[in-house]
Order: C-alpha cells, then structure tokens, then sequence
C-alpha cells in the first residue's frame, strides 16, 4: 500500500537531540514560529534515534524560529515515550500562547 499524507501536513526537515529536549525542524511558513490559531497536520519524516531518553520533551521549531513546546490533552508535556513513530500528527497550535497541543497520532505506513 502506497503512503498517503495529508496534503495539508507540514514536514519535519529533521531532528535533533540535545541533553535537554528532542527537537523537530520544520520550514518556516504557517504553523509553528508564524502567527496562526488552529489545527494542524505535522508529518514527522523522521525517527527520534534509539536509545534517546524516553523522559526528553519534544518540542517543533522553524528554521529561525522559537522551540514549541508540545503538549497533551491535560496540558502534561509530550515526551520522547509519547511519540510513537514516523507519520502524521494531528495537533492544535496557539501561537499567541506558545501552545501546540497533541489531538491524535494519525500513524501512515
């Protein structure tokens, strides 16, 4: 079976692990570091790296832009053991607040 991706999903460029977060990269347009106020589509191409820190929290940025915490539903940050794969992530972001909420995994193969 072919991958479908939404063709509204925003693509990781890449990823990057320091000792104190995991960081997706996405190109700078309407989402993550650009004023917006609503849902989104992210599809995150690439792996975090085994034996990453399951603990680590994962933020989103833009070349040049801030690191956007993810959180969950309860508002807990998002963790490296929260995200499940390479795919698409359907998330809510609040630019004005600096919020980027995690809705739903919506793994593609």
């Amino acid at each position: 079976m072919a991958r479908t991706t939404p063709p509204e999903a925003i693509q990781s460029l890449s990823v990057n692990v320091t000792t104190t977060e995991v960081q997706f990269i996405f190109p700078r347009r309407r989402g993550f570091g650009i004023p917006y106020f609503g849902g989104l589509y992210a599809y995150l191409a690439q792996a975090i790296p085994t034996g990453t820190t399951a603990t680590l929290p994962v933020v989103f940025t833009s070349q040049g832009g801030p690191n956007v915490p993810i959180v969950g539903l309860d508002d807990a940050p998002i963790t490296v053991a929260d995200i499940a794969g390479t795919g698409v992530y359907h998330l809510f972001y609040e630019e004005a607040r600096g919020r980027l909420q995690l809705l739903s995994p919506y793994l593609v193969g």
